[in-house]
Formats: C-alpha cells, sequence, structure tokens
C-alpha cells in the first residue's frame, strides 16, 4: 500500500508486501485494536489503518444573501487586520503611530475583505445562496499489516475480547 508521489513522506505510508488483518465499521474499533496489539507488545509501526470506502459530506449551515457576505467579510477582514496591527505593535513598539498604523492596518483588511466578498457573491448570482461546511469520511477502515509479522497478528488477534473486527471484508 503505497501512495503516489516521491519522497519521504510517501515512504512513510508504505508497508512491504501488507496483508489484509480485517475491515472496521469505525476508526475507533480499528485504533482500539491497534491500541490493544499495542499493549501486547506487537511492534505496531508494521501496522496501517486506511479509510476506505470514501464519501465526501458537506453540511448545509445557513443561507447566504448580502448580509451574511458583509458580516463574513467583516470578520476574516477584521482578523486579518488584527494580526498585522499586533505584528506592527512587536516589530515597531517605539514607533509614535504604531496604534495609528494599526488601525489602519485593521480598517483597510477589513474594508478589501468586504469588497472581494461582495465582488465574489454578485459573480455567482445566486447559484450558491447557502453556507457550508464539508469533509471527506470514511466509512470502513481496513487494518493492514507488513507480511512478515501477519501470523503473529491474527494469533494475537484471535484472543482479543469484543474483537469487532470483520476479518473477510
Amino acid at each position: 500500500m503505497a501512495l503516489p508521489g516521491p519522497g519521504r513522506l510517501s515512504s512513510l505510508f508504505e508497508l512491504d508486501f501488507p496483508q489484509h488483518l480485517g475491515t472496521f465499521d469505525s476508526y475507533e474499533d480499528a485504533q482500539k485494536t491497534v491500541d490493544y496489539l499495542s499493549d501486547k507488545q506487537f511492534p505496531v509501526q508494521n501496522l496501517a489503518i486506511v479509510g476506505t470506502d470514501l464519501r465526501q459530506v458537506e453540511r448545509v449551515t445557513g443561507r447566504k444573501d448580502w448580509g451574511t457576505v458583509v458580516n463574513q467579510g467583516l470578520a476574516n477582514g477584521l482578523s486579518m487586520g488584527l494580526i498585522f496591527g499586533v505584528m506592527a505593535l512587536i516589530f515597531y513598539p517605539a514607533q509614535s503611530n504604531v496604534y495609528l498604523i494599526t488601525a489602519v492596518a485593521i480598517a483597510a483588511a477589513a474594508l478589501i475583505s468586504v469588497v472581494i466578498g461582495l465582488i465574489a457573491y454578485a459573480v455567482t448570482r445566486g447559484r450558491r445562496d447557502f453556507t457550508s461546511i464539508s469533509q471527506v469520511i470514511a466509512t470502513h477502515y481496513e487494518l493492514l499489516c507488513e507480511h512478515k509479522v501477519t501470523t503473529k497478528a491474527r494469533e494475537l488477534l484471535a484472543q482479543m475480547p469484543g474483537n469487532k473486527m470483520n476479518p473477510f471484508a
């Protein structure tokens, strides 16, 4: 099981000749199984939990109108302006006009953010008049193991009380 892409990061996710140990309906069950194996002194660095059957879930959180666009722009701009203002206070504390610079940074960032938000909303012409959050979730979790320790893992899992693993899925 190797993720595509060159470099060292992808090698962190690779197992040599991975073997299927079982499938779980929740991440917590897969995690408990790995924890059980860890408690039994199993070399858990030879395991991988792989989320499968991915689904994107979008939760609609509310309506979007001109007022919400302005409020969201203000919130984003004020927070960004505040960050720049605090940086000015930290790096230029001796300047006599540092508070004026901070106020201008906050006001300018808020104004720019509101204007950009309004333009972006106007361009959509009502095609997406709602706010939402989205997340990709797995519906099943497969536990994989390096081939060299699979037999030991299966022996330990056979002794696990309340094992919720489906070894055939």
